[in-house]
């Protein structure tokens, strides 16, 4: 019996099996048997998730020539195989925080879309690694494609990792599933939120009015699990700078979720955040709050800090990035309006 569990639609991707080996099976090596079974998956492909250990047979890492087992549960933790669509390379700036021959961190602007799709086929993060994968003297012929292991909304700006091998896509994927991955944002929301710590908890699915956005069901009938622990950093009355720490990796998890708790984020269009939230209606605070939307015309969320085990080293890497200036301004200007009222 195969299960597919745990996929993420935007913020990670990758695919997690669960295989119950039936109880009929003949001894096979792990390699053969996962390749039979699991559909699309090429023979590099299963022997860089075993290398990995993304591939577990009763909870232990074992070797590609493990005997499988009748009744062994075998767990495989694999990246999603990319859209059989063209990406064309384009020569466009990226800020690149680190880079080797496994991987490389960037720091995404917002405004920016990470992949290629309907309305978006050009000018995206994807096109822009193809262009630079292609220019990198260690590929061969221009090719090279970028690993996608998760990605952020077009209007959130941060911190990304990207694969440049299979062996680092499946390592990269395996830490995304076990949570092992750290992934901080700061973000400024509406409100002060009470208690200014805590976790919040609720299942997210797409919105059964409308599924363009999410929504959270918090008695967990329908939905993904997800959690966020989140940290008053800066109360300023009106709003407040959280941070907040992704245990889970869903889509929209942190704007749907502080929606849920009451404050949602600061211009945040879909989730009610780009009008009054607090404070009075009064023409010159609305004109401040407008002011504030047009000096950062997004939500205001930033991917802050990303920290993970070098897929080959397995030396542990943190980076972190600084506000992007239109947030930065954002908050000094609250920062001003607070302290001369």
């Amino acid at each position: 019996m195969t299960e597919e569990i745990d996929h993420a639609e935007d913020e990670e991707l990758y695919e997690h099996h669960r295989i119950e080996v039936d109880k009929g099976q003949g001894l096979l090596r792990l390699d053969k048997y996962l390749i039979n079974r699991i559909q699309n998956a090429t023979r590099s492909k299963i022997q860089s998730a075993i290398e990995s250990e993304s591939v577990r047979v009763n909870g232990q890492v074992v070797r590609s020539s493990y005997r499988v087992h009748p009744l062994d549960v075998i767990t495989v933790a694999l990246p999603h195989p990319p859209r059989e669509t063209e990406v064309l390379p384009e020569n466009i700036s990226l800020d690149i925080v680190y880079e080797d021959d496994d991987l490389l961190v960037v720091n995404k602007a917002a405004g920016m879309v990470v992949h290629p799709a309907h309305g978006n086929w050009s000018g995206t993060l994807v096109n822009a690694l193809a262009y630079h994968f292609q220019n990198l003297p260690t590929t061969q012929n221009g090719i090279g494609r970028p690993g996608l292991i998760h990605r952020i909304d077009k209007d959130t700006s941060g911190l990304l990792v990207i694969a440049k091998t299979e062996f680092a896509m499946a390592h990269l994927a395996r830490q995304f599933f076990d949570h092992s991955i750290e992934r901080t944002y700061l973000a400024l929301v509406w409100g002060e939120p009470q208690p200014p710590e805590g976790t919040i908890t609720g299942h997210v699915a797409r919105s059964v009015k409308d599924r363009r956005v999410m929504d959270v069901f918090p008695d967990g009938d329908w939905g993904k699990h997800a959690i966020t622990h989140y940290q008053v950093l800066k109360p300023l009355r009106y709003v407040s700078l959280v941070q907040c720490k992704l245990e889970t990796g869903r889509t929209h998890q942190i704007r749907i979720h502080m929606k849920y708790k009451g404050h949602p984020l600061f211009n945040d269009a879909a989730y009610g955040g780009d009008r009054v939230l607090k404070g009075t209606v009064f023409t010159k605070y609305k004109q401040f709050v407008d002011n504030c939307f047009a000096l950062c015309p997004r939500q205001a969320l930033h991917a802050r800090s990303l920290g993970f085990e070098h897929p080959r080293t397995k030396q542990r890497m943190y980076f972190e990035a600084d506000l992007p200036a239109d947030m930065q301004a954002l908050i000094e200007k609250w920062e001003r309006y607070v302290n001369h009222e």
